[in-house]
């Protein structure tokens, strides 16, 4: 067995179809089993965290709210240091994001816009095998400097404590709250709020399936902002003649070890490169034995390498598939990201792997999958800001614009109130 190579064009889309389709999970079957947790927590609140946290996690919660400044840890100095650096990266590409407030004159009239950040923010953390720290820095860093002024750390609980490095972690980014609830349960209770759990406007950060469904269901009926429907993991590499094969199948692996329904396409114009590609990706699998099933399953079944007549369709396939990450691994990166369109992240040249995002260089991993950058950014401070709009009317352009709103008004049948509260301003009377 071995990874599809399909060799193909912008006509034939027969062959191609299916990796267009939507990578993210069909969340119908896990919506309809969170929703009785869901209506329990909003309930019967603690009672129904306990309960649900001993049913599916096996453990009986001592506490579902901690202080991590009451948690003693010992973190290893080269972790704290490699932590340490991401931190001071990240902190300084999402600086620069910042939005200032402004104004300008329109017709008389000043208009603006004011930047206030959401009033909290729930950062869920996976636990167990799939404990991503580095995911709580990106969640929590962005909107520390939009200002949040509320932050918790959601986390399922763990049958040896807290997570030294989440602790840690907490400590570092000036975190107090660390609920040790996890799955739909864990999201009902930022959303609802409890006994214990303060309510929370937002929240971001992965999980798995349930954790998905839990968040949009709750987005959908304006309990809380989420950052974007999360799919499995993804990466769409477009390469030339002149990438490292070798270079490309570790990076197209990098994605598939997230999971078995992760997925990595290749999109080339050199049938030579492909193949090559495909022989490394094999080397790796015999000299790479970790996660085996799964890097397995995933390059099997949900990725390919499609070799297309020439660099300009595979940019037109990949703004198609809108991937999560995507590589340039070109002689010319730059040109051929200028006609990218869409994708969550993007990597130019052969020294910037995916990895490098998802760890150290700055940029933001939670980003939106399953063809989701047609509509979604990555998380940034934007995520936790609100613009206001706001104007002031001057009384010269209130009485030359009237006759304008009389007209619109009366169009749409609402002249006798929206037309008189700016009539009566025309006519002088002042108290």
């Amino acid at each position: 067995m071995s990874i599809p190579i399909i060799l193909t064009n912008r006509v034939d889309s027969s062959l191609y179809r299916k990796y267009l389709k939507s990578a993210k999970s069909d969340l119908k079957d896990a919506t309809e089993k969170i929703l009785p947790i869901l209506r329990s927590v909003e309930t019967e609140g603690d009672l129904a965290l306990r309960r649900f946290t001993e049913t599916f996690d096996g453990i009986q919660l001592e506490s579902i709210v901690w202080n991590p400044m009451d948690v003693q840890v010992h973190i290893d100095p080269d972790i704290e240091k490699a932590f340490l650096k991401a931190k001071e990266n990240i902190e300084s590409f999402h600086r620069a994001q910042l939005r200032k407030d402004w104004s300008i004159q329109v017709d008389g009239n000043r208009l603006g816009v004011k930047h206030s950040p959401i009033p909290s923010l729930s950062v869920y953390a996976p636990g167990g095998t799939a404990l991503y720290p580095s995911s709580v820095l990106m969640g929590v860093i962005p909107a520390i400097i939009a200002g949040v002024p509320e932050i918790q750390l959601v986390t399922p609980p763990q049958k040896e404590g807290l997570p030294p490095i989440l602790v840690w972690l907490a400590k570092i980014l000036g975190i107090k709250r660390i609920i040790t609830v996890g799955g739909a349960q864990g999201i009902a209770a930022c959303a609802y709020g409890t006994e214990s759990v303060p309510k929370s406007e937002f929240v971001v950060g992965p999980g798995n399936t349930y954790v998905a469904a839990a968040k949009s269901y709750l987005a959908g009926l304006g309990l809380i902002g989420i950052d974007s429907p999360a799919g499995p993991s993804e990466v769409c590499i477009i390469a030339d003649e002149s990438a490292n094969p070798m270079w490309l199948a570790c990076d197209m692996l990098s994605q598939a070890e997230h999971g078995e329904d992760s997925s990595a396409i290749l999109l080339t114009d050199s049938e030579a490169l492909a193949k090559e590609v495909s022989r490394e990706l094999e080397k790796a699998f015999e000299e790479r034995p970790k996660r085996l099933a799964m890097k397995k399953k995933a390059i099997y079944e949900n990725s390919a390498i499609l070799v297309m007549p020439n660099i300009e369709e595979c940019i037109s396939f990949s703004n198609e598939l809108a991937p999560e990450h995507l590589e340039i691994q070109t002689k010319n990166p730059e040109q051929v990201f200028a006609g990218i369109l869409h994708a969550g992240s993007v990597f130019l040249g052969p020294y910037s792997p995916v990895a490098m995002g998802d760890y150290i260089s700055g940029t933001n991993h939670i980003l939106p999958t399953a063809r989701g950058s047609r509509i979604y950014s990555s998380l940034g401070v934007d995520t936790f800001l609100k613009r206001v709009t706001f104007q002031e009317i001057s009384r010269e352009s209130l009485s030359r614009l009237y006759p304008y709103v009389k007209t619109m008004s009366e169009l749409e049948g609402l002249d006798e109130e929206h037309g008189t509260s700016v009539k009566v301003r025309t006519e002088g009377h002042q108290h």
